[in-house]
């Protein structure tokens, strides 16, 4: 089982992040929203994946950062989740919604009920 987070997985693509916020589906797990899009690219194989934490609410850098690095470690240790169960390549958002510095535990517990979410809605749609 691969764990590792490449560069060919990071979500940079500003077309892309535009139209993932312009026409994307959300589900909601506080503290975070997995925003989420099908991508119709054949040429992209895999999913495409970013972690976002707002400047509003921790003015700190050093605050984003940590929980940045929390989600995408909570993400890295539960993608075998999405890799192994979509069909489809997705654009992938994760954005930090609270106010307080959560938990690594917290944070794994819901990156994990989320994609399990995006699985099943994915089972959903494709029957």
């Amino acid at each position: 089982m691969d764990e590792s987070f490449g560069k060919k997985e990071k979500l940079k693509s500003k077309v892309l992040i535009d139209q993932l916020f312009a026409e994307g589906k959300s589900l909601k797990k506080y503290p975070l929203v997995l925003k989420y899009l099908p991508i119709a690219r054949s040429s992209e194989n895999g999913h495409k994946t970013g972690v976002s934490v707002p400047k509003r609410n921790f003015r700190k850098a050093v605050d984003r950062i940590y929980l940045k690095r929390l989600m995408r470690e909570a993400f890295r240790k539960n993608k075998y989740l999405v890799n192994s169960n979509l069909n489809s390549s997705y654009a992938i958002m994760f954005i930090y919604t609270g106010r307080e510095k959560a938990t690594y535990s917290k944070l794994f517990a819901v990156t994990e009920e989320l994609l399990k979410n995006l699985v099943q809605k994915d089972k959903n749609e494709g029957s």
